[in-house]
């Protein structure tokens, strides 16, 4: 077995001599990828009739034949990912069970947002509405249905689906990033289907089309914001509209975006997602004061309960009887695979910052709280413009509907402050444009590395150079057609990766139901008091006294490890073997102050590999009672026992030999009853190479039993 615990991080500042396994590029998914964009982007720069019409024609077969296949994928993912959530598997952790949420509610919700929403929702918040008033698709346009239903129709598209795609990938790569301790890619949600093949061309194939389906979803909205934010420089500053000002707005966005991605999570794309939400709220503010504030309110009411009404028929809608494939096409089946396309890039960037929080809370928050904001701010804005349209104002809902770039500022001169509210509106779209740019590098330069420490990101350089090639890609789509040209790419690049998500949805509950049956064999040994934990014959009250007090220090730690700990698991080892069993014990050294793990792996097979790991724990010397046994330092270390799903809570450090033995056969008889129940089609072969390696922080230590510390990000 290879040990993979050298890679374990740690959220507090690591001790002198800790290491940390840096990413490395995996060239395979970068070159495969990387070519791949290039060769596309020049083709359609040097050749772009030719590709319009190979765009056009490839559109036009989807929309005839598989229009159904995406309705159908869009209904299916959102009833898996509320299925998941409210059954007894939704409270489990993405981490181990005694993880803590890294950010705070806001900021968490704040960039939950803000990376999965960009500027094209400003774009169509106004667009859309009119659109679907002018021309629904079904009925008779400008009539009182239709009106009722434009919001509606905007809200779907922005709505629970789209969103459950998000929360489907997203909690499929923080589980089995943070629990399995797999890589955050999306092979690794495929281990229980094709096993080890994942580490090979099998796995490196499934991230390349995430990975192209991430760069083309991004590019159709950056495409998007290029041309809004033209138009808003054209009022504001007289900017000619044309693909010279375009091209200078690309190479702006794409040298701030990189300088955002590069800085980091914390420093760069945290700060601007909240300040991007701030800005938004501040425009929607201003619409609703400055307009007809009871009747947007009234209206807002009235589209969230017709939102709930429809729901459910519209969700399954292919309108077959009616004909409306073009209107399909460019509306539900583009936004699905558009969803589709974003599910990658927003779901590993929403697992990158979720660790710690349930499966119930990560996919309720995400179907819930970025909603409620979509709700507020396309109800304002769409029904502003509606009530323009309805008080006769043809010519805005015209140019709205034919020059949909333009509609959003034509709505914010209607009132008071116009140039204020356009410049800020610009700097909102630009804020959105680089939030959205600067997260889908820092997400695509993950799908092209090996990275074994899931708080880490890819290498610097391979953000920049996928912030350029997004740059790239989004110029050539704009030469070619415009928005239309990016809307119809991105319906193409969803098809292929749909079907990637069927595989996800399967390997997720396989493993999930492997959860369930490990759980369900630690119950069936029915160990309400496990005989490791009492003190053996040599032990008596005062000696457990004296264990409780103790904080040990490195050196402690060390001579307990040679004396008892590995003579201990060494001699289990050889027993096992006497039985017939593939045992061994593996070590290596952790790079806390010399400190060692001891890995114990039985090898089953066919069946899941039984391992136990005792590994050494940096923790803070508790401040209460003035107790410090080693006064020459802050931390203490914690021989901890960690399983499949984190750590035990169980510090073997003093237990004496008979003890650590007890306590190896206790989970030993648990992973055999695990085994016993765990039977069928949902049985995993080849279990994860080596015991999950847990990040330990600070905020994992129980409340209470350290003294406050300075919080550390990673």
């Amino acid at each position: 077995m290879t040990s993979v615990l050298q890679q374990r991080t740690s959220a507090i500042e690591n001790p002198p001599g800790a290491q940390r396994t840096r990413p490395t590029v995996n060239w395979a998914v970068f070159a495969g990828s990387g070519v791949t964009i290039v060769l596309f982007s020049l083709w359609a720069i040097l050749a772009p009739e030719q590709a319009s019409t190979v765009i056009s024609a490839v559109v036009g077969w989807i929309a005839a034949n598989m229009g159904w296949f995406y309705v159908l994928t869009a209904t299916v993912v959102t009833v898996f990912v509320l299925v998941v959530a409210f059954s007894r598997e939704g409270s489990l952790k993405m981490g181990p069970d005694h993880s803590k949420p890294q950010y705070n509610l806001f900021t968490w919700t704040a960039m939950l947002f803000a990376a999965g929403i960009g500027i094209d929702l400003l774009f169509f918040s106004v667009a859309e509405p009119v659109t679907q008033y002018y021309g629904p698709p079904a009925g008779e346009g400008r009539s009182d249905e239709a009106v009722r239903m434009a919001v509606v129709w905007t809200l779907f598209h922005y709505g629970v689906s789209g969103w459950a795609m998000y929360a489907l990938m997203g909690m499929a790569f923080g589980y089995f990033a943070y629990r399995w301790n797999m890589p955050l890619s999306i092979r690794s949600a495929l281990y229980p289907l094709i096993g080890k093949r994942v580490h090979g061309r099998a796995g490196d194939a499934v991230d390349i089309a995430a990975l192209l389906g991430t760069i083309f979803g991004v590019a159709t909205s950056l495409g998007i914001g290029i041309v809004q934010l033209n138009y808003g420089l054209f009022l504001l500053f007289g900017i000619p509209e044309g693909t010279a000002a375009q091209i200078g707005l690309i190479v702006v966005a794409v040298v701030m975006s990189t300088a955002s991605c590069v800085s980091g999570v914390d420093k760069g794309i945290r700060r601007l997602s909240e300040l991007n939400v701030l800005m938004a709220v501040a425009l929607i503010v201003w619409v609703l004061v400055a307009g007809r504030t009871s009747f947007l309110l009234d209206a807002m009411v009235q589209n969230l309960g017709d939102y709930v009404a429809a729901l459910p028929g519209i969700t399954l809608d292919t309108f077959a009887y009616t004909g409306a494939e073009e209107w399909m096409a460019g509306w539900t089946l583009f936004f699905w695979a558009w969803w589709i396309a974003w599910a990658p890039f927003v779901g590993l960037f929403l697992a990158r910052i979720s660790r710690g929080r349930t499966l119930r809370e990560f996919v309720i928050a995400t179907l819930t709280v970025p909603f409620v904001f979509i709700l507020i701010l396309v109800s304002i804005f769409g029904n502003s413009a509606l009530d323009l349209v309805m008080g006769g104002d043809d010519a805005f809902g015209q140019a709205a509907m034919n020059t949909p770039e333009r509609a959003f500022y034509s709505l914010l001169e209607q009132y008071p402050g116009a140039p204020l509210l356009i410049a800020l509106a610009s700097i909102t779209g630009l804020l959105f444009y680089v939030t959205s740019a600067d997260s889908g590098a820092l997400v695509m330069s993950t799908f092209t590395s090996t990275i074994q420490d899931p708080t880490q990101d890819g290498p610097k350089w391979l953000r920049v150079f996928w912030a350029a090639a997004t740059g790239l890609l989004t110029l050539a789509m704009l030469l070619v057609g415009g928005v239309p040209t990016l809307q119809a790419a991105t319906l193409i690049i969803g098809l292929p990766f749909s079907i990637v998500m069927y595989l996800i949805m399967i390997g997720f509950w396989k493993a999930l139901r492997t959860e369930r049956a490990q759980r369900e064999g630690r119950q069936s040994t029915r160990r309400s008091v496990s005989a490791s934990r009492i003190p053996g014959p040599d032990g008596h009250w005062r000696r457990r006294l004296s264990r409780t007090g103790s904080f040990p220090g490195p050196k402690a730690v060390l001579r307990y490890e040679e004396q008892v700990l590995a003579p201990a698991l060494a001699e289990v080892v050889e027993e096992f073997r006497a039985h017939g069993r593939d045992a061994e014990l593996t070590s290596s050294v952790v790079g806390y102050q010399g400190l060692s793990e001891h890995t114990l792996t039985v090898h089953m097979g066919k069946d899941r590999d039984f391992c136990y790991q005792i590994y050494p724990v940096a923790t803070p010397v508790p401040a209460f009672g003035g107790f410090r046994t080693n006064p020459d330092s802050d931390l203490y270390y914690r021989l901890e026992v960690f399983t499949e799903t984190g750590s035990q809570g169980t510090d073997v450090m003093d237990w004496d030999h008979e003890q650590v033995i007890n306590d190896v056969l206790d989970s030993w008889e648990a992973h055999l009853a695990f085994l016993s129940l765990h039977t069928g089609p949902s049985k995993i072969q080849d279990g994860p190479e080596g015991p999950p390696d847990w990040s330990t922080d600070i905020q994992d230590v129980p409340t209470g039993q350290i003294p406050a510390v300075k919080e550390v990000h990673l």
